[in-house]
């Protein structure tokens, strides 16, 4: 694997992996969202690709004006390659920021990325425990990677290779 496939986030199956068909990998990605996951894997149609995988959250943001949140929309393009046997797969990241404050010192910010988006965002909050100790309990966690290593992961184990870009576009 050479430098330009790290940064990309690009993986290759494993040796002797034998590669399963485009329907049953299609199929192994869309049933990687369930009940129980902040995210949804979906047709791409409308992208321009063939599956968008999309976790939207809301981390509060507290400051000294008041409450805030930074929305975060993090989706994952995909576009099924048979003829290479490779998913490739594009990052993109969009966040809102709306610190709470009085009125008039209401500003919004936004930002995006795209290629391969690795963020991690955790908040705590502290207090005392049932005995008295100091303790912390997490109240946010936006990590992207609990939305990517499950793709990528089938993608792997059917034999295909995950290849991130860091294009705006998958070609």
């Amino acid at each position: 694997m050479g430098l330009l496939d790290r940064l990309n986030g690009t993986r290759y199956p494993a040796p002797g992996t034998t590669p399963r068909p485009a329907a049953d990998v299609r199929a192994a990605l869309l049933a990687v969202a369930t009940a129980g996951t902040p995210y949804v894997v979906r047709d791409g149609t409308p992208e321009g690709v063939h599956l968008v995988a999309e976790w939207r959250a809301r981390e509060p943001v507290v400051g000294a004006g008041g409450n805030g949140h930074i929305d975060r929309r993090f989706q994952v393009r995909m576009k099924l390659v048979p003829a290479d046997r490779e998913v490739r797969a594009l990052d993109l990241l969009w966040e809102v920021t709306r610190p709470g404050g009085r009125l008039g010192r209401l500003t919004t910010e936004t930002s995006h990325s795209w290629g391969n988006v690795n963020t991690l965002s955790r908040q705590w909050t502290f207090g005392r425990g049932p005995t008295g100790r100091l303790e912390a309990t997490e109240t946010f966690d936006f990590d992207t990677s609990v939305l990517k290593n499950p793709l990528r992961d089938v993608v792997l184990a059917a034999g295909w290779t995950w290849r991130g870009t860091l294009r705006r576009k998958l070609r």
